[in-house]
């Protein structure tokens, strides 16, 4: 009897064993039909991703495009309207008149004019189509300064305080030339060339500075003072741009930039105690 039963309890353990070996050969199987499948999803996660980049990608080259052609249609609206400008500031004439008198009367003379003189040829008289007006050269250096083409900009402002100092846009043309070096100034900041930045920005406040000590009573004065300080900010000066501020505050209270100047010197005050 005890026989019997030690062979059944041997036969017991082989069949356990067998089972055993099936349900690892199972386990196995399927732990590797998981791995496969573990693979191939995250196979397909990163083939789905890399699609995604790759049409975000597509996406943002269409979006620099369209910014970079929308850019250039609004810099060409600005030139077109400032052309449209200085021709209808140009008087109208009927019928071209030759004109009676010589050459030499016909010039343009060396002091400038009044602004009516200036647009309007005398009676019975052309105009020479040779002599640039002040406003032609002014408004070519502005377009220049709209397009972003900032060292022409300046140096066409120079040449229009050259030849018409007393002028009466001559107080707008020096503050030009400081917006134009503070444009400058941004962009090497965003280029990181922090040394052409810094001496843009000095540059800016040399040319702002003259608007005041030339031109005060220029449009453009309150404006420069106000510009002049946010350069001096730049350049960590806060002490020099606060008394400028304060110099705008009460010198030009009813300027636009006024309240402006006030919010500023607020800001500053805790900080230059």
């Amino acid at each position: 009897m005890s026989d019997v039963a030690g062979v059944a309890t041997q036969q017991d353990l082989l069949e356990l064993r067998t089972e055993l070996g099936l349900v690892q050969q199972s386990a196995l199987r399927t732990k590797t039909d998981t791995e496969a499948a573990l693979a191939q999803a995250d196979r397909r996660q990163r083939e789905r991703a890399t699609e995604e980049d790759r049409q975000l990608q597509s996406l943002n080259q269409r979006l620099d495009a369209l910014t970079t052609a929308l850019t250039a249609l609004g810099t060409r609206v600005d030139e077109l309207n400032t052309r449209t400008e200085a021709l209808g500031r140009q008087p109208r004439t009927a019928t071209p008149v030759p004109s009676p008198l010589p050459p030499a009367t016909t010039a343009r003379p060396a002091t400038p004019a009044p602004p009516s003189a200036q647009t309007e040829p005398p009676a019975g008289a052309r105009p020479s189509t040779n002599a640039l007006q002040p406003q032609d050269i002014y408004q070519a250096a502005y377009i220049d300064f709209s397009k972003g083409s900032y060292p022409l900009a300046i140096a066409g402002f120079r040449e229009f305080l050259r030849r018409f100092p007393d002028h009466q846009l001559a107080g707008a043309a020096q503050y030009w030339i400081g917006e134009a070096y503070f444009s400058l100034a941004r962009g090497y900041v965003n280029a990181s060339q922090a040394d052409k930045a810094t001496e843009a920005l000095e540059q800016a406040v040399q040319e702002f500075r003259k608007v005041q000590a030339n031109y005060a009573r220029s449009d453009k004065a309150p404006t420069a003072l106000y510009k002049e300080a946010l350069a001096l900010l730049d350049l960590k000066q806060p002490a020099v741009a606060q008394a400028r501020l304060q110099y705008l505050v009460d010198n030009f209270p009813q300027a636009e930039e006024a309240p402006l100047a006030r919010e500023r010197l607020a800001a500053l005050k805790p900080e230059t105690r």
